[in-house]
């Protein structure tokens, strides 16, 4: 039969269908049935005249055309990084001729204004007549025609990163100009290119007998990428991360003398014996971690299927980073190596707290052990699969159990072998899945109060004031019932709000995030607060502009404002670091001479009012033993009252160095080693005048 075939439940005459189905959407409808007509054809002739659609339109990309049509295909893109792509490729080429263990020397030259010049000592490309092309060189082949290569069979190359044989042809289609010469069985040779075209034949230049390899230079075509140029800043980080991904390999940089920059030498030579371990040291520097050994090691995998590098360390200040690497190639969204490697570490951790008797770690994540480490994988594999062309993402499904095996046989070594070692970092990646758990349920709370459409309970003991802005309001954290007391009749009612506490809050400093979790004190500060904590504290969601600790003024009442400041240091920081958490200053004394009376905060203070505004006089000196032993207005005269009070501002240096020192001091302080607060005691005893030591 002659015609369009039948769409499914479409009519073609003008008959409705003899027992038509309702569809879902219109079951216990009455509904009226509609006829399709032949006008209404799908494939009825359009009133617009198309354009001429015949053999003639068909096209046909030959040779590296299809590359300069859309290079986004092959490059991903034309922007910055594809630019960058291009030295990348030609780079990794050389790479693996020394991965191969046929170069040991490369060079990258960046010349003015926009060529690069990549060096190598390896084989050379080969120069003899193709048996598929005898008209052309082996070198022509490769650099004018799509997947050709010798990396598809594993014969020239055991481990590469270059597999689609598309690599220096791409460069080629999208530079202006590109010169290869090769130095091979002593002679020399070139040939030359433009936008993928062959400019002319192999040129033979003569002997060469102390010289080999390939060189390659090339200028990105402006018609592609417009005035862009390469970063020498990237090019020298590029050049010195392959030097650590390969110990045995040394590269040399020269760039240029205009193009220099600050963070960019003239020249330099890298080389790393220690491979990522060595990079690894560099990136973490001086910074303290939770392990004074970082983990690294190589290790072959079976029957010559490749081999694994990796260092890993735990810094505890860090917002962490990650390398992952293939054959030398960057990999910045990891893969299947980068899975294998975080099965092995969370296995090995589980393993190993069951052997130290410790059951929490059932829950833990491979997450728990990765955030926040600078984390560094190298493997080599025969015939990786990649994404993508421009390779981020390594999909071969081998690799994750042969880095799993690889490493964890490593890992359960390096935290059974020293066992303090190994309980320091257990208990370091412990309190990130306590951290994660936390922040799991409170993302749940605030879900279930967004789906409820109920605002989150305030706790019951807190006195909360009327504003409806943060605006110019106060959060006064006072100790006990008493002091709450007064403080509730001092108050002013519209912007002041009082949260009393029980006496010394618990340590964050040697707590673990469970043990702060279920400490109800906290709790209720966080509830009253808002803001949440941690990474997820954050400042515009505080319920008020200034939070006021406001204790007795004696030791008591300075070790509870220690308490409550580590708590603010260490879970939410972004609060100190902008300025909302203060110190009330109540006063310790009370001096009266007849009917007038003054306050000092100290006794350096008492001193002061008596050598001046009460000079001679008879003083009577009455010592507040607490906040609770004022009045409500003589509490809030001195402490509460705006006008005539005074706070001091709790903050942060602005520098990471100083932030660090800090975070270094409430570690020695507050910390759950006895040791280093005698060493600090013993190192600044002298600077305590003994006449205010409290007996």
């Amino acid at each position: 039969m002659c015609g369009p075939p039948s769409l499914p439940g479409r009519i073609l005459n003008d008959a409705p269908p003899a027992n038509p189905s309702p569809s879902p959407a219109l079951r216990g409808h009455p509904r009226t049935p509609y006829t399709f007509r032949m006008s209404e054809d799908l494939f009825a002739a359009p009133s617009v005249p198309a354009g001429t659609y015949d053999a003639s339109s068909i096209e046909v990309l030959e040779g590296l055309e299809p590359v300069r049509r859309r290079p986004g295909m092959y490059i991903g893109g034309t922007d910055e990084r594809a630019l960058h792509h291009l030295a990348a490729e030609i780079l990794d080429n050389a790479m693996d001729e020394a991965v191969a263990g046929h170069a040991n020397r490369i060079e990258v030259t960046l010349a003015a204004p926009n060529r690069i010049t990549i060096v190598d000592n390896g084989r050379g490309m080969p120069v003899d007549p193709h048996p598929r092309f005898p008209d052309k060189s082996a070198l022509e082949v490769i650099l004018s025609m799509l997947h050709s290569g010798g990396k598809f069979s594993g014969k020239a190359y055991a481990t590469s990163g270059g597999l689609h044989g598309v690599g220096i042809s791409v460069v080629n289609a999208l530079s202006v100009d590109t010169v290869v010469e090769v130095a091979r069985d002593k002679q020399l040779y070139r040939q030359r290119f433009s936008q993928g075209q062959t400019l002319g034949p192999l040129e033979k230049l003569g002997g060469t007998p102390n010289r080999r390899g390939t060189s390659v230079a090339f200028t990105p075509d402006p018609e592609i990428f417009g005035e862009m140029l390469f970063k020498p800043a990237r090019l020298y980080k590029l050049a010195r991360s392959k030097a650590y991904l390969f110990a045995g390999v040394e590269i040399r940089w020269k760039c240029d003398p205009s193009l220099i920059t600050d963070d960019t030498p003239a020249e330099a030579v890298f080389q790393f014996p220690g491979g990522l371990a060595d990079h690894l040291k560099e990136q973490v520097g001086s910074r303290e971690c939770a392990t004074a050994d970082f983990f690294a090691g190589t290790q072959e995998f079976p029957e010559s299927q490749g081999r694994v590098e990796w260092a890993v360390a735990w810094p505890l200040w860090s917002d962490g980073s990650f390398s992952w690497y293939c054959n030398t190639i960057p990999t910045p969204d990891g893969g299947t190596h980068e899975q294998g490697l975080r099965q092995a570490l969370v296995r090995s951790l589980r393993s190993f707290a069951d052997l130290v008797g410790n059951k929490k770690a059932k829950d833990l994540s491979p997450d728990d052990v990765v955030t926040g480490s600078e984390v560094m994988l190298s493997v080599f594999i025969r015939e990786p699969q990649f994404q993508s062309q421009t390779k981020d993402r390594l999909t071969s499904p081998e690799a994750t159990a042969l880095v799993e095996k690889a490493v964890r046989d490593h890992f359960d070594h390096f935290l059974t072998d020293n066992m303090e070692r190994g309980k320091a970092l257990l208990g370091y990646v412990l309190e990130r899945m306590d951290d994660r758990l936390r922040r799991k349920q409170e993302r749940e709370v605030k879900r279930k109060s967004a789906t409820t459409g109920r605002k989150l309970r305030l706790p019951g003991k807190l006195t909360d004031c009327s504003a409806d802005s943060p605006e110019g309001t106060e959060l006064f954290i006072v100790e006990g019932d008493s002091a709450g007391g007064s403080a509730k009749q001092a108050r002013d009612r519209k912007t002041q709000a009082i949260l009393p506490i029980r006496g010394k809050i618990l340590n964050v400093a040697s707590a673990t995030s469970a043990k702060i979790l279920a400490n109800q004190e906290i709790a209720d500060l966080i509830q009253a607060l808002g803001c949440g904590t941690r990474k997820d504290c954050d400042a515009a969601h505080l319920r008020y502009e200034r939070i006021i600790i406001m204790t007795d003024a004696d030791v008591d009442g300075a070790h509870i404002a220690t308490l409550l400041m580590t708590f603010f240091f260490q879970e939410m920081p972004d609060l100190v670091r902008k300025g909302h958490l203060y110190l009330a200053q109540p006063p310790l004394y009370r001096l009266t001479v007849g009917s007038k009376s003054l306050y000092a905060r100290d006794d350096a203070h008492r001193i002061e009012i008596e050598k001046t505004a009460f000079k001679g006089k008879k003083v009577e000196v009455s010592r507040f033993k607490g906040l609770g032993e004022m009045n409500p207005n003589q509490l809030k005269e001195t402490t509460m009252d705006s006008k005539t009070r005074g706070m001091l501002r709790v903050t942060l240096p602005q520098e990471y160095e100083e932030r660090a020192g800090v975070k270094d001091l409430v570690d020695r302080l507050m910390g759950n080693n006895p040791a280093h607060r005698f060493a600090f005691i013993q190192e600044n005893a002298a600077r305590l005048d003994e006449e205010v030591i409290d007996a």
